[in-house]
């Protein structure tokens, strides 16, 4: 039997330390086949240490072993958000080290070794060019004190001196060759495009001093968005494009190929290095595609155009790598944490190399998402995932619902997803509901649904968030009265837009939120400077837009509870924008809580700050909602906060 306690002071299993050091974060698999077996590699991200990322490297007879230690942080800060850090050839590693900003190189298993000088500069997205004994890769350099300046490089294996391929716009990408080395392609773009809003894919002949001559624009323009180009095994090009509506795979050789589906194989490029496809041969490729949302895996054969899905355990893919007879991805589970898994192409039985964490509890304290869509503004369908409260030990009073906590996903071309995720299980497992919403802007529903966002920030988003937890409560699921919205980023901003110019929501959290467009405008990194001018409007042009559109301005609107988390050395957010938005509030006299994270970015990474970024707020929401956390956690200190003033 289940004991009874109130909702949100169930004891759980799903504890901050099973989030933090029991808990890896999986990314960048490259595969190093050669000629009767493969060596794998793929990077950890590790809360324990530091927050760094490590490259893990399996050999053919199964031996795993850490390539680096807690000397280098495996990470990229190319458009701040980083991406492919790294790459393998033939035995050799070359990586960027975030610690210095230096690429180093690791020869067959031995030691780091600097390959390039100290400098302002940042390296991603590396490609190995063997016929001239060089890496080509993305670089941004930040030595002026304006904007920093992109472009595509070669850094020389023998002295790691740095020569300019490609030059001329704002961003670039996915450089990468033909199979006999006499071509290089790359996509590109510039301001005020984002690289989901419109990029060119261009090809060029390498010289016989391996300088770029004459490119030829193959695809893609202002308003069509290119995604992980890639060259087969004959030279033909390979590439998504959302020209038709969706991010659908072309392929080019001596005529263009459209292989046609109401289903997006691409991504919004927020990271260097992303990719939903692989190679298994000239002509099929192992691909996963979303289609409402929800994501498969199947192989497409570019010949005749069949796309056969396969039934699976996982519901996400990620870091897609293959041979001829094996494939590698980051599967997520409806039920269990992410996992590195390997697939025998020609049996069909998939290996678990590594999982991201281990549950050791009953399978009644795990919440699977149920895919809920509604009504919302403009007569439009929104969609979300929603979590009830679970538990093998305990259940709710008679006659109680359960408080809801709406996770607002970030980018704001973000996705939630039906993939476990243990910060979700964290609130459920203590008797929250949970709704991920994927408002209109989102990804997985194709272009149209993608750009409902267009000139809507701030409107269409919060429209789509209250509408999820109001019909969560006019289903009876929920407690109207204990409905909580929280965000981080870009979900921050529509956290602050609803609690600000709504009245549905009892207490918000913003992580790295956004309060003021202007600020945003004035003060973030190159990669989003221009960002809002598809999302809001241009600036300064639109000045009164921006003024309307920021929460900060209007203050009178917000009358709850808000707890603002914050790294203080974010660059894509500074800190400024959660103090500015703290300060008015305590004028206000309304009960708000800070906590600035030091030594963090954009997001945490730290596990002590991790951990108290979680305890903070479910102290925050005990103290509002007047109940007790089974755990005896550290409270979080809230200002202008009476008995009187909590929400009972």
């Amino acid at each position: 039997m289940r004991e009874t306690a109130p909702f949100g002071s169930w004891k759980s299993p799903f504890t901050p330390e099973l989030l933090t050091s029991g808990s890896v974060g999986l990314s960048s698999i490259e595969a190093d086949a050669g000629e009767n077996s493969t060596t794998l590699y793929w990077t950890e991200s590790r809360p324990w240490e530091k927050g760094f990322t490590f490259i893990v490297c399996r050999t053919p007879d199964g031996t795993v072993s850490d390539l680096t230690d807690a000397t280098y942080n495996v990470r990229s800060r190319v458009h701040e958000y980083g991406g492919a850090p790294y790459t393998v050839d033939n035995g050799d590693v070359w990586f960027s080290n975030a610690v210095d900003n230096r690429v180093y190189r690791i020869r067959h298993g031995g030691k780091p070794a600097a390959l390039t000088k100290p400098s302002k500069a940042v390296f991603a997205d590396f490609v190995v060019d063997r016929r001239h004994n060089r890496l080509i890769c993305v670089k941004e350099d930040h030595a002026n004190d304006s904007e920093p300046t992109n472009s595509i490089v070669s850094i020389d294996l023998s002295n790691g001196s740095v020569t300019d391929l490609v030059t001329g716009s704002d961003f670039y990408a996915f450089p990468r060759l033909s199979p006999d080395g006499g071509q290089l392609s790359w996509i590109e773009w510039d301001h005020p495009n984002m690289p989901w809003d419109g990029t060119r894919l261009l090809a060029a002949i390498l010289d016989a001093n391996g300088q770029a001559n004459d490119p030829l624009t193959i695809a893609g323009g202002p308003d069509e968005s290119i995604f992980q180009p890639s060259w087969t095994e004959t030279g033909s090009l390979v590439y998504a494009s959302d020209r038709s509506g969706f991010w659908n795979l072309y392929r080019v050789d001596s005529e263009e190929r459209h292989f046609n589906a109401e289903a997006d194989f691409g991504l919004p490029m927020w990271q260097l290095g992303m990719c939903t496809y692989a190679h298994l041969s000239d002509d099929r490729l192992i691909c996963s595609f979303a289609q409402n949302g929800d994501w498969r895996l199947a192989t497409l054969d570019t010949g005749s155009g069949n796309l056969q899905p396969l039934d699976v355990h996982w519901v996400t893919f990620n870091a897609i790598r293959a041979t001829s007879d094996r494939v590698w991805f980051i599967g997520g589970r409806a039920d269990a944490p992410e996992e590195l898994v390997e697939l025998d192409i020609s049996s069909g039985e998939f290996t678990v190399i590594r999982p991201s964490a281990t549950l050791s509890m009953p399978v009644e304290s795990i919440s699977t998402a149920q895919p809920i869509s509604f009504k919302t503004s403009g007569n439009n369908t929104a969609h979300a995932y929603y979590y009830p409260p679970a538990s093998a030990e305990f259940e709710g009073q008679a006659g109680e619902k359960p408080p809801l906590i709406v996770k607002s996903h970030g980018g704001p071309t973000g996705q939630a997803t039906r993939a476990l995720s243990l910060k979700i299980q964290y609130w459920t497992s203590r008797g929250f509901g949970v709704v991920d919403v994927n408002y209109g802007g989102s990804t997985g529903y194709g272009r149209d649904y993608r750009r409902r966002l267009d000139g809507n920030w701030g409107i269409t988003d919060v429209d789509d968030c209250v509408n999820a937890a109001q019909y969560l409560a006019a289903q009876g699921a929920v407690d109207p009265d204990r409905m909580i919205i929280t965000g981080g980023s870009a979900g921050g901003f529509t956290t602050l837009c609803a609690l600000t110019f709504r009245d549905t929501f009892k207490a918000g959290c913003s992580s790295y939120g956004i309060g003021d467009l202007e600020a945003l405008a004035r003060d973030t990194h190159k990669f989003e400077s221009r960002y809002l001018d598809r999302l809001i409007g241009e600036w300064p042009k639109n000045a009164a837009v921006y003024r309307d559109r920021s929460p900060i301005h209007h203050l009178d609107g917000l009358s709850c509870p808000v707890i603002f988390l914050q790294g203080s050395e974010d660059k894509v957010v500074p800190p400024n924008q959660a103090e500015s938005m703290v300060e008015a509030l305590d004028e206000k006299g309304l009960p708000v809580a800070y906590i600035l994270f030091d030594q963090e970015g954009h997001g945490f990474r730290q596990a002590e700050n991790v951990k108290r970024a979680l305890e903070a707020e479910l102290s925050f929401y005990a103290q509002i909602f007047g109940f007790d956390p089974a755990d005896p956690i550290e409270p979080v200190q809230i200002r202008n906060l009476s008995q009187e003033g909590r929400h009972d």
